[in-house]
């Protein structure tokens, strides 16, 4: 079959649609008109000689005495025909107007279809799925070059996340191993003894050790932001069992810092990369115990509702405020940029978090802590 143009489809069925309305109207009119003039032609013929010939022709004998009368009989007739007639039509057009909004909602629902569904394949789009969100060809004209268009946009995105992801790994290789030597000769260094330094010297290797360090931490994070779409999703991940892990390596620094781990974890399996899931929690979890107070708690929670996982973080620290709960997520974004620092952060590791819960088609949100602190909370459909 031809493909026939959106404009097209609809001239045409609006075309029929007025034609059968008009052509429904104009019948119904003609067949109240002739119903009521015959029924004022019966009227009068009962008033009528009874023995006048039947044809078109009325023939009407009225006695002088009863003419008012009759005048006055035939006047209330006709005003109630004419009632009538108006009332009945008034009622019909309404009921053909009522029908003919009723069929033209679900001809141009029908009509209009594509484009709800076009809708619904672009709201489903995201960056690690768009080789998959390609359209297939349309049958209306309009449309397939509108898909034609999208799928060509879709290639050119692919095209340029592909080049600045191989841009980011590149760039990080590059820079991991001039770091790799730097720090080989800083340990070298800090592992003899150098009498002879002053206390600037000193000072000086401390903070290039320091930095050194915060570099190669961005390095390594940026490798692992661009290899997530190579990393195989598809093992079954003991959330519990993982959660008691992260919570055992990252014990010596909580108690460091004075702050107790609890978990509180439902025995649930999910679908994913064991290696991504296990840096999701162990970042949110070290966040949490970097910027807590001394004496707080780090709570982490996974529970089971319906057909999603919900996995927690909360935390007793200072907070965030709620104009920047959405920004934390940018890489290199710090609510607290001095303590950042202090930390030894690099502001990539909430980024990462994000990153990690969009290759696995979850979300996460921030909201703050009924007891103080902030809550973590990452949601998967499983």
């Amino acid at each position: 079959m031809k493909k026939m143009s959106l404009q097209w489809r609809l001239t045409c069925i609006i075309t029929i649609y007025i034609a059968v309305i008009c052509g429904c109207l104009t019948m119904l009119v003609y067949k109240n008109g002739v119903y009521y003039i015959d029924s004022l032609k019966e009227t009068v013929d009962a008033r009528g000689d009874e023995n006048a010939d039947d044809t078109d022709e009325i023939y009407i004998s009225i006695p002088e005495d009863n003419w008012d009368a009759f005048a006055n009989d035939f006047s209330v007739q006709v005003y109630n025909n004419k009632a009538d007639y108006r009332k009945n039509s008034l009622i019909i057009s309404a009921v053909l107007a009522l029908l003919g909004g009723v069929a033209t909602y679900f001809i141009s629902g029908h009509a209009l279809r594509p484009i709800r569904e076009f809708s619904d394949k672009i709201e489903e789009v995201q960056a690690q799925n768009l080789a998959d969100s390609k359209l297939e060809e349309n049958k209306v004209k309009e449309l397939n070059q509108l898909s034609v268009s999208y799928n060509k946009m879709l290639g050119r995105l692919s095209d340029a996340f592909e080049i600045q992801r191989q841009f980011t790994a590149n760039a990080a290789h590059e820079l991991r191993t001039p770091l790799a030597l730097m720090q080989v000769q800083l340990d070298s260094y800090n592992s003899g003894q150098h009498p002879g330094n002053d206390a600037d010297t000193v000072q000086t290797i401390k903070m290039v050790t320091e930095q050194n360090d915060r570099l190669s931490k961005m390095v390594k994070t940026l490798l692992d932001m661009s290899e997530l779409q190579t990393v195989g999703r598809d093992e079954a991940i003991m959330v519990d069992a993982l959660v008691d892990e992260v919570l055992a390596d990252l014990e010596p620094l909580a108690r460091e810092k004075h702050v107790e781990l609890t978990g509180n974890c439902e025995a649930i399996t999910i679908v994913g990369s064991d290696i991504l899931i296990y840096r999701l929690v162990y970042n949110l979890v070290e966040n949490a115990i970097k910027y807590n107070h001394p004496g707080g708690q780090v709570t982490v929670s996974a529970s089971r509702k319906e057909k999603r996982v919900c996995l927690s973080v909360a935390d007793t620290g200072n907070g965030i405020p709620e104009e920047l709960r959405e920004r934390v997520f940018e890489p290199f974004f710090r609510v607290d940029k001095s303590r950042s620092r202090a930390l030894g952060g690099v502001g990539l590791g909430l980024a990462l978090v994000h990153e990690i819960v969009r290759v696995h088609d979850g979300s996460i949100t921030v909201r703050s802590n009924p007891s103080g602190g902030t809550v973590f909370e990452v949601m998967f459909t499983q």
